[in-house]
């Protein structure tokens, strides 16, 4: 049987990652949610090591954070990180669509206009799981064609972190306005006007980023405040660690202790006022790698007349 091998470990690894990120994308794990990789590799009948490294990597992404031998948890939706993710990602596109346009057959613009019909027939019926596909689906065909590996990487590995933003607008009945500017686009591909599908793949992806103005995703200062915060910090809600260590921190000397009750004096008094004065006064000056897909049919079909 040597058609019958073992399933090399990284290809595991990657249908842990695939299927965690894919959950935290989707909203299934919500923001904030600790995860542990035991309950993971029960759900997915895998051992703890490739759920370990699919962590690792969701980590590096952004899509989770982690303190050892305290929690993974996943992160918060950040305005800035969004924004970031969209400039990123944005580029690339821009700079497939210039290298795949002039190399586009007429069988690659059709698979964009199908994909197309998808996505306005999804958002029509708010159906959101099939509005992201298709939307993958028609950009991924600049992609492909382009042969750029590297841009290929990036996108894959930034874009989900605007999915779960752009999957919030859906679920909150918001407006697409994309399907208007992917027959622009599409347009332009056929015609083989190169300058013109990069300009309107620059809009398209600008009004991603703008999604991360609207209200609800988390402020920075929000993002901030609640990363400075470790869970252990509040023993109603820190998650226990595998030592069995609970409890909350020990209360500051002066907080309610023996120093505390002493009657100040008036140095004591003058140096708190003036410690709170100088304290204030400073804290108000501070601010997927992506798998080319086959070429459609068996021989090379005809360009699109440019």
């Amino acid at each position: 049987m040597e058609a019958i091998r073992p399933v090399a470990r990284t290809l595991l690894r990657d249908r842990a990652y695939q299927a965690i990120r894919d959950a935290i994308v989707a909203g299934e794990i919500e923001p904030g949610a600790v995860v542990r990789d035991a309950e993971f590799a029960e759900l997915l009948g895998l051992s703890r090591a490739p759920v370990r490294e699919a962590f690792s990597r969701l980590v590096d992404e952004g899509l989770l954070e982690s303190k050892p031998q305290s929690y993974t948890r996943v992160t918060a939706v950040v305005a800035s990180d969004v924004r970031d993710a969209a400039a990123v990602v944005g580029a690339m596109h821009e700079l497939v669509a210039r290298t795949a346009v002039p190399r586009l057959f007429a069988a690659d613009v059709e698979m964009m206009r199908s994909a197309n019909e998808r996505f306005a027939a999804a958002v029509r019926t708010g159906d959101v799981d099939a509005a992201l596909v298709a939307d993958d689906a028609l950009h991924d065909v600049l992609v492909r064609v382009s042969g750029n590996r590297a841009a290929a990487a990036t996108v894959a590995r930034y874009t989900p972190l605007i999915r779960r933003l752009e999957r919030r607008r859906f679920g909150e009945g918001g407006n697409c306005r994309s399907a208007g500017l992917h027959e622009r686009l599409i347009a332009a591909c056929a015609a083989g006007d190169t300058d013109e599908a990069v300009r309107v793949t620059a809009e398209i992806w600008r009004g991603l980023a703008a999604l991360a103005d609207e209200p609800d995703a988390e402020p920075d200062a929000d993002r901030d405040a609640g990363r400075s915060a470790e869970p252990e910090e509040e023993p109603v809600t820190k998650p226990v660690t595998a030592s069995g260590e609970g409890s909350g921190p020990e209360p500051a000397e002066g907080a309610g202790g023996a120093a505390s009750a002493r009657p100040p004096t008036h140095e004591s008094t003058h140096e708190s006022t003036h410690e709170s004065t100088h304290e204030s006064t400073h804290e108000s000056t501070r601010e997927p790698t992506h798998q080319p897909a086959p070429e459609p049919g068996d021989a090379p079909v005809r360009r699109a007349d440019h």
